[in-house]
């Protein structure tokens, strides 16, 4: 027994580092900062001994505690460690039952006694946001932006018993950004590297390697605890200085100002550079001047005659607007009547009391269809209305928007003072003239209906594949933009027009946005062509052409979407009716590939509007464009602002941060198979959205000796070289009958001589260049590894010598079962051909199926029983038969096993966008 446990000894320590140098801990503190640093140093192999954090608030448990409970860490929640300035023993004896050899203090709010900060073997270790000694105190994040700091970072050292000011273990720094908010700091490198940055500490201490630097009283500095009582703005100071203080503030505790009377909060300041737009004047207290209401904001001025720019306003009710809507912010405050309007009112009221025959009364809370009126009466309110006001614009939908008395007279008002109108989408076009036409291209984030600059002002360049160029330079989407677009999908979702509108309706405005996607589509194959490197007659046939057929396909199914009724046991005496309901999920996220930019959007979205769902859609980095011209038509399409929401910028940030969402529902993502696990493991752990995936593939294609030889090497050309390989389902690999191995490869050899490489807006090219460079490069590497590993390069394999990302259609041979090549996907134009021996039919079937994707396959034979057998026996969500890459808008489309779940395209998608709730009547 001893041997037994000595060589397993033997076996751990010699075969893993995981149980050296690790540490008993007690984590004292608490937030999600507190358990992203517990479960961290958790993985890292050290034993957290205890959680010491506060107790539960309204009953619920700090995000610190919930996990450590989940793990079965033991947990306490002291209201406070001392009173009357002693420790409390009972509190002193159970922190030092646990036997720690470190404190980690990540965050924490509480007084921690001395005999506590010095009771384990190392001491205590604390997390401050700071560049100590500067900004030392509480709200150090909140000083860094007041004071214009050009650098901001944090401090891990060792707990003293002073006020920030023991010696120094580890710092990091990262430079301020113009538009930083306390939110964007903290979020972009306080929160990710200060989690990071508290494990290596640990780790350090573990080995014997931490260092303590005493702290410098030179430069040193302690600023006072903000709170809303003291973060009133200084109107009365340069610009520069107010921009300070107020995104130094945002998002806690907030700066605020007195308008009106009223103390209103102010966010998301930024400087403007260059002229101020027009707007109207707005008085503020203490201002130098009056501040001025834009479409972009409202702007303030600072004393030295430069101006800024604040988003956001929010009011003592806790009401919140975009600034540009402070004077027309009263839409839940009653519109003050003239005495003409009085009149009118009078006069409406008695359209309603003939309408309403059954209300003695009309009163301001009398509701239009709860008193009995129905379509036709709408019909009749409306036209009255307009034939006793001349010039006002009144819709049937109107009334179903404001059905109580009050509210129609309310926005009968606001469209006679036509202070109703939708402002003009104003955008800010990149222009190019290109393909013999001017493209007009948004590069903006495109948010509650308007297009506008990330939060922070980044920028990053998108570039042309063809030759390199810079295209133009495209928003870089924020953290807060992510937060702003997916609080605005909520309130279109909650309270918007969107989900209220008839399905028919719904469905029209789908219809319209798919003629103008058809008017525009010679555009949007340019872009798509100079953004992504597609082919422009393939861009406009199949990237856009089928974009619009999609739309059209789901426009149809808006009206069409039904429940059904169940017949079940009756609760005698009495009888039940049970039936089901199709409802929308709510605010859905979409985050789609670099290949087909346009089409994949159209896949995903035209189903998840269809449904009634709102969305917030991260097209991929590299391919931008497309989305954000979708965006301005679906603008001009009708559709609502706030439903339709596009982010480009990073998918690590911005899709990550779509995944932790909790007002997230449902997320669609298209892309790689690891990619699509970690947003699978978040929105599991975020709020258990529900999800589809479309991953990576490794798609068969067999060819068998009695197939139709001309068919077979053009599909099979196809099904490889189609979008220059850039295709999710191409065809992985190609298994060809032994007898017809040689003919298929020498032909297939001859078509690709033919294939004209060159710029895909030349209409005769076959063959444009690789999305990007970076998987250019991967597919040169690609193609290195299957020569080292003994596969026939056959042609190709080689960067194309000319300008931009163009690789040589390659053709490998000779390619063996355990080979990287007939494993891993290239998603390029690489044909990887095996053979199989004549009639192995179950043969090729099983080396067909030795794989962990299943997104296609095909199969080319003359033989209908022998396509029968071999289809149902591929394991893919699609199976091709003497055919390749035919899909259509009404055919289900996804994959099993690691290429994912659930279906693009056909009723199963709009499946995917919707939940089934199940009613039963008694009666």
């Amino acid at each position: 027994m001893l041997w037994t446990a000595g060589r397993a000894l033997r076996r751990f320590s010699t075969s893993s580092h995981y149980y050296q140098n690790k540490l008993k801990l007690a984590i004292i503190g608490q937030s999600q900062f507190g358990q992203e640093v517990y479960s961290s140093l958790r993985k890292q192999g050290h034993r957290v001994v205890g959680v010491f954090t506060v107790p539960d608030k309204d009953g619920k448990a700090d995000p610190l505690a919930v996990v450590a409970e989940k793990d079965g860490t033991p947990v306490f929640k002291f209201p406070r460690w001392r009173v009357k300035g002693k420790p409390i023993p009972e509190v002193v004896e159970a922190y030092k039952a646990v036997g720690a050899e470190l404190n980690v203090m990540p965050f924490c709010s509480q007084f921690i006694p001395m005999n506590i900060i010095d009771n384990p073997r190392h001491g205590s270790i604390i997390y401050h946001p700071s560049i100590l000694p500067l900004h030392r105190g509480a709200s150090a994040i909140n000083w860094t932006l007041i004071q214009g700091d050009r650098k901001a970072g944090f401090t891990v050292f060792w707990a003293d018993d002073g006020l920030d000011t023991g010696p120094i273990l580890l710092q990091r720094e990262c430079a301020v950004e113009p538009n930083d908010t306390v939110d964007t700091l903290y979020n972009r490198f306080l929160f990710p590297e200060g989690i990071k940055a508290m494990v290596e500490s640990v780790q350090l201490i573990a080995d014997g390697k931490a260092p303590r630097v005493p702290q410098t009283e030179e430069g040193a500095s302690y600023e006072g605890i903000q709170k809303k009582s003291n973060s009133k703005v200084n109107l009365a100071q340069p610009a520069e200085a107010i921009h300070n203080w107020i995104r130094g503030h945002d998002k806690v505790p907030g700066a605020w100002t007195v308008i009106g009377g009223q103390s209103v909060t102010v966010y998301g300041s930024s400087m403007l550079g260059g002229s101020v737009p027009t707007g109207q004047p707005l008085e503020i207290d203490g201002a130098s001047q009056p501040g001025l209401v834009t479409n972009n904001g409202l702007v303030l001025y600072g004393t030295d005659g430069k101006a800024l720019l604040v988003r956001s306003l929010q009011f003592e009710d806790g009401k919140m607007i975009h600034a540009s809507k402070y004077f027309s912010s009263g839409d839940s405050a009653s519109v003050e009547l003239t005495d003409d309007e009085k009149k009118m009112e009078e006069e409406i009221r008695n359209i309603w009391k003939g309408i309403l025959s059954n209300v003695l009364v009309i009163e301001d809370t009398t509701d239009f269809f709860k008193s009995g009126a129905a379509s036709m009466d709408v019909v009749r309110l409306v036209e009255e209305v307009k034939q006793k006001c001349e010039g006002v614009q009144l819709q049937n939908e109107d009334v179903y928007m404001a059905s109580t008395f009050q509210d129609f007279i309310q926005m009968f008002v606001r469209k006679l003072r036509g202070e109703d109108q939708e402002e003009e989408l104003v955008v800010d076009y990149a222009t190019k003239e290109v393909n013999n036409m001017t493209v007009k291209m948004p590069h903006q984030c495109f948010i509650n209906g308007k297009f506008e600059d990330a939060e922070n002002g980044k920028t990053y360049e998108t570039i042309n594949p063809t030759d390199g160029s810079v295209i133009c330079k495209v928003s870089y989407a924020s953290l807060g933009d992510v937060d702003r677009a997916v609080a605005a999908a909520k309130e279109a979702y909650d309270n918007g027009p969107w989900g209220r509108m008839n399905p028919r309706d719904r469905g029209s405005r789908l219809y319209k946005l798919a003629d103008l996607m058809e008017e525009h589509q010679e555009e949007l194959a340019t872009i798509e062509s100079i953004d992504s490197g597609a082919v422009y007659t393939l861009a406009l046939k199949t990237h856009v052409g089928m974009s619009i057929q999609t739309f059209r396909y789901f426009a149809g199914w808006c009206d069409k979407i039904q429940g059904k009724t169940i017949p079940i046991n009756q609760a005698r005496p009495n009888r039940n009716l049970t039936f089901t309901r199709k409802e929308p999920l709510g605010v859905c996220a979409i985050v789609i590939p670099w290949n087909y930019p346009l089409m994949m959007l159209a896949w995903k979205s035209a189903a998840c509007l269809a449904a009634g769902n709102t969305l917030v859609l991260k097209p991929a980095q590299v391919t931008p464009l497309t989305a954000l011209k979708f965006a301005e038509l679906s603008v001009k399409a009708g559709i609502p602002r706030g439903v339709v929401n596009i982010l480009p910028g990073s998918g690590g940030m911005v899709g990550q941060r779509l995944s932790d969402h909790p007002d997230i529902r449902k997320l669609g993502f298209t892309g790689s198979t690891p990619i699509g696990k970690q947003i699978m493991k978040s929105c599991a752990l975020s709020n258990l959205k529900k999800v589809s995936l479309e991953l990576g593939g490794k798609s068969p294609l067999i060819i068998f000796s009695d197939c139709d030889m001309d068919k077979a090497v053009r599909m099979g050309m196809s099904s490889v070289y189609f979008n220059k390989g850039e295709n999710c389902i191409a065809a992985g690999r190609l298994f060809v009958e032994e007898s017809i191995h040689d003919e298929f490869i020498s032909r297939v050899v001859e078509e690709i001589k033919k294939m004209k490489i060159g710029d895909p807006l030349d209409r005769s090219t076959d063959h444009g260049p690789q999305n990007h460079k970076a998987h250019l490069d991967k597919l040169l590497e690609y193609c290195d590894v299957g020569v080292k590993e003994g596969a026939t390069l056959v042609c190709g394999g080689r960067q194309v010598d000319r300008q931009g990302y163009f690789m040589e259609p390659t053709l490998f041979t000779d390619v063996e079962d355990h080979m990287f090549l007939a494993k891993e996907e290239s998603f390029g134009p690489i044909m990887v051909v095996s053979k199989f021996p004549d009639g192995d039919v179950d043969g090729v079937l099983r080396r067909a199926n030795d794989t962990e994707y299943g997104l296609a396959s095909g199969v080319f034979t003359r033989d209908i029983n022998k396509a029968m057998y071999v289809s149902e026996r591929l394991d893919a969500g699609t199976v091709f038969v003497n055919t390749y890459n035919k899909t259509d808008v009404a055919s289900p489309f996804g994959g099993f096993k690691q290429s994912g779940f659930g279906k693009d395209l056909g009723e199963d998608a709009l499946m995917e966008y919707l939940k089934t709730k199940a009613v039963t009547v008694e009666y």
